[in-house]
């Protein structure tokens, strides 16, 4: 069993239409998350939530994430976006003689790369 403490988890507060409290989640699960009334509540029902899951991975013969691996990512994701901006750009794409997907990974490169030599 691997260590609980060494998977970085993230809290946020719940909003009151959420049912108030705070929200724990952690990024190399994406369907682990709980809560609680306080921040040290939702921590222990994370743990306990963390638990479980790497039990019930584990049981039906799954990969476990390491700790800090960013999860069990796809690489594969839908977005909806207008059909103007499609269109954009599909017609970029046959431009410049690559696929839309190639475009769009690009665009989101580039885009993630100006924001970490902002922060």
């Amino acid at each position: 069993m691997r260590n609980l403490d060494d998977y970085p988890f993230e809290i946020r507060p719940l909003q009151a239409s959420e049912g108030g409290g705070y929200l724990i989640s952690y990024p190399d699960f994406s369907e682990c998350i709980s809560d609680g009334e306080t921040i040290e509540e939702a921590i222990l029902h994370g743990r306990d939530a963390l638990a479980a899951t790497l039990e019930a991975l584990a049981a039906k013969g799954f990969a476990v994430p390491a700790p800090n691996s960013g999860g069990v990512a796809s690489g594969k994701f839908v977005a909806r976006v207008p059909k103007m901006i499609h269109a954009q750009l599909a017609s970029r794409a046959k431009s410049e003689g690559v696929s839309l997907n190639t475009l769009v990974l690009t665009f989101i490169a580039e885009g993630l790369g100006r924001r970490e030599h902002r922060a």
